[in-house]
């Protein structure tokens, strides 16, 4: 019987080879070369425009109207010489996805003729319809104005097409009225935040010469690659980015036998393609290999400025997508795309570092190192602490509860993993011990700090949100998430902690206490009253969960229920006062989470229903008739009951996991009509989450079921053991 899923298996059996050929051996000679960077910087802008640049990208100054327009030419000529005949301004709004309308540089001109132009106002401004992106009720239909404006912080690129090649400059996105719709904006004004901050604090208790700052983020990068024929057989991946139907196969990750493995051939080929596509855009990949489900990989690159890495990996995801589809291939970033094997997260590696070159979550050697070190140490924990449930909604979405608290990822609790030693040391440094033993072969002297030894512990790979040495790694951010949400999110609180921080030694100095006793003091309060949060267990265990329920910790299990956590009034107080959100833009934002929520339970529970009625029940019933005439012939050629036992039980079970389909998909569309005509958004996603969402396991079980039972020529869908194995 000559299916889809058939005809997917014999295209896959067929692929050519790709050929991958590199610019040159060595990156060094084509990365950054479509990035208008410092060096194409220096030969295309004059003196004068380059230093206006340089003081936006370092300092923050406002480019003026007219340097604009000198900046404008340099960059334009720049890319056409580089053969782009486009500009577009590249942002990030709240689709989850990158947006881009494309102009040409060619404009007539009054002879008839045609000149290439891009002006200064092009460059820094631009007006797309507001309206046609998520707003929150900021922006009506009929109010459509809205404006990117350049980010010089984050260099422009020219994007490679099959036929074209396009200037893209990286802006933020806002309404007429002011307020955001996109990441990025909210992101830098938190990235200043935290800046100041920890200016503020290094430069008034540690080293006056630290007069700038910056976050720092590495991104891990999770990911599944299927056949681009398979793919398009089935039709919940298509639209969903996740099987809704299939059963495990008997062979999946049990074995380990895949983590590190050896790449697949044509695997490495994508991964080379990928990886010189991404040089070229100045994306610092340094890492790939095999993850731990088949068919899943990962890619990871070098740290940079947290908005930078942010804006690489939107641009990284969307080249991946790009390339896979010239190897015949379908990049899957859902957080759980297959039941049964782990899920992908995209680990956000995070650290504070400054002008003097010194990383602040960095362990020292001296004293007076250390005391900085366990400033910014502690209070990250503090921070973590006290906004716990926000840092949990900045990571909320859709496909992410299918991963948080499943035993391949981080749990729905926020919870700190500091290593022992470090946990010794706090201990000790709250009870003024004078020495800390670390092994049998040496021990630490104290004069009030301790030495601080790097990566003396283990890792945990069940923490929420741990230390690793020289930063925190914030694992539970979903493989397919804008990181710009939980970066957001991060820096703003620290940047509060840290302000708050200051304000209390600063008190206690004003009444007399040393410096470095008040900062002593401040952070012993801290580690006392965050101490809950700690946790160096097995994060998957059901142990932690009735340990966090003592220690008064949240497990939010839900996404709908998470984002609450964004219109508390301790969450508007926070970004107020930090200047990040306003009121109005945190319910906006809340609005259009809600509602992207609500959108993808409910293209789910359609697919879902489709595919059941169309796809599963006829093959099951084709099946049953097979059985039924076999049972039919076997009677009337005179044979007993018990000859023909086994075609009637299975005539009977594929009665009733089709009925049960059928129950359930009626059931699920009746909930889902129901849910659609609640008017408020929170009370809709809670009516998707617990009333139509939970019918999905109850089809599929039954769905797989039949799998199981029926026979694999009458199956039309691509099978697991195809979509992880054939590669």
């Amino acid at each position: 019987m000559s299916t889809l899923r058939f005809k997917a298996l014999e295209t896959v059996q067929h692929r050519k080879k790709i050929t991958v050929t590199a610019p040159s051996q060595k990156v060094s000679d084509y990365f950054n070369s479509n990035v208008f960077n410092d060096t194409a910087m220096k030969k295309f802008l004059s003196k004068e425009a380059y230093q206006a640049v340089n003081n936006a990208i370092k300092n923050g100054d406002k480019i003026d109207r007219a340097i604009a327009g000198h900046v404008a030419t340099g960059m334009k000529n720049w890319a056409m010489s580089k053969d782009a005949t486009h500009y577009t301004h590249w942002f990030q709004p709240l689709t989850g996805a990158t947006a881009e309308k494309h102009d040409a540089f060619f404009e007539p001109t009054d002879d008839g003729g045609s000149e290439e132009k891009f002006s200064g106002n092009a460059l820094v401004q631009q007006e797309p319809d507001a309206s046609s992106f998520p707003s929150g009720g900021l922006r009506n239909t009929f109010e459509a104005r809205g404006y990117t404006a350049w980010d010089p912080s984050s260099p422009a690129f020219i994007m490679e097409g099959t036929n074209g090649k396009t200037l893209c400059i990286p802006t933020i996105f806002v309404a007429y009225t002011g307020e955001a719709l996109d990441y990025k904006a909210p992101l830098l004004k938190a990235l200043h935040a935290v800046e100041k901050a920890v200016v503020d604090v290094c430069s008034s208790y540690f080293d006056k010469n630290v007069k700038k700052s910056f976050a720092s983020l590495g991104i891990e990068q999770e990911y599944f690659l299927v056949d681009e024929a398979l793919f398009n057989a089935r039709p919940d991946l298509m639209l969903t980015g996740r099987t809704l139907l299939g059963q495990s196969p008997e062979k999946g990750q049990q074995l380990e036998d895949h983590y590190f493995g050896s790449i697949p051939p044509r695997v490495y080929d994508y991964m080379l393609d990928f990886e010189i596509e991404a040089y070229k855009l100045g994306i610092p990949l340094k890492t790939r290999h095999n993850e731990v489900a088949p068919s899943q990989f990962e890619c990871a690159p070098m740290f940079e400025e947290v908005n930078l890495a942010i804006d690489h990996n939107q641009l990284l995801m969307d080249v991946m997508e790009k390339v896979a589809q010239k190897h015949g291939f379908k990049v899957l970033l859902h957080e759980k795309p297959f039941a049964g094997v782990n899920g992908s997260g995209k680990h956000n590696n995070w650290s504070l570092i400054t002008n003097t070159g010194v990383n602040l979550l960095s362990p020292g050697k001296t004293p007076e190192t250390n005391l900085q070190f366990l400033t910014f140490f502690i209070n990250v924990i503090k921070a973590v602490h006290d906004h716990a449930d926000l840092m949990r909604a900045s990571i909320a979405a859709a496909g992410n509860d299918h991963r948080l608290g499943a035993n391949e990822a981080p749990p729905a609790i926020m919870s700190i993993f500091i290593g022992s030693q470090l946990t010794h040391i706090l201990n000790d440094f709250v009870s003024n011990k004078t020495s800390i033993k670390v092994d049998s072969k040496s021990s630490i002297d104290i004069n009030k700090i301790p030495e601080i030894l790097l990566d003396t512990t283990d890792r945990n790979r069940t923490s929420p949100f741990a230390f690793t040495g020289n930063k925190f790694e914030f694992r539970a951010v979903g493989s397919s998430a804008n990181s710009a949400s939980a970066m957001t999110v991060l820096n703003t609180i620290m940047a509060d902690q840290l302000n708050k921080f200051k304000t209390e030694v600063d008190a206690l100095i004003k009444k007399g206490n040393k410096k470095e006793d008040a900062i002593i003091s401040v952070l012993k309060s801290y580690v006392k009253s965050s101490k809950n949060i700690l946790f160096e267990g097995n994060g998957y265990g059901n142990e932690w969960v009735k340990e966090a329920a003592k220690r008064g910790l949240s497990n939010i299990k839900t996404t709908p229920e998470a984002l609450n956590a964004y219109i508390s009034k301790k969450s508007k107080e926070l970004f107020s006062n930090n200047h990040i959100f306003n009121a109005r833009e945190l319910d906006a934002r809340y609005e259009i989470m809600q509602e992207n929520y609500v959108k993808k339970i409910d293209i789910e529970a359609k697919i879902l229903a489709q595919l059941a009625i169309s796809h599963v029940i006829p093959s099951a019933l084709i099946y049953q008739q097979k059985l039924s005439e076999n049972v039919a012939s076997l009677k009337a050629i005179g044979l007993k009951k018990n000859s023909y036992d086994a075609q009637l039980k299975f005539i009977e079970e594929i009665s009733k996991y089709v009925n049960h389909i059928r129950v359930c998909v009626e059931k699920m569309i009746a909930e889902n009509e129901k849910a659609h005509h609640i008017e408020n958004t929170h009370k809709c996603a809670i009516a998707f989450c617990h009333k139509v969402k939970p019918l999905f396991d109850e089809i599929r079980n039954s769905s797989d079921a039949l799998e199981f039972i029926v026979e694999d020529d009458l199956w039309k869908l691509p099978k697991y053991r195809e979509l992880l194995f054939v590669k």
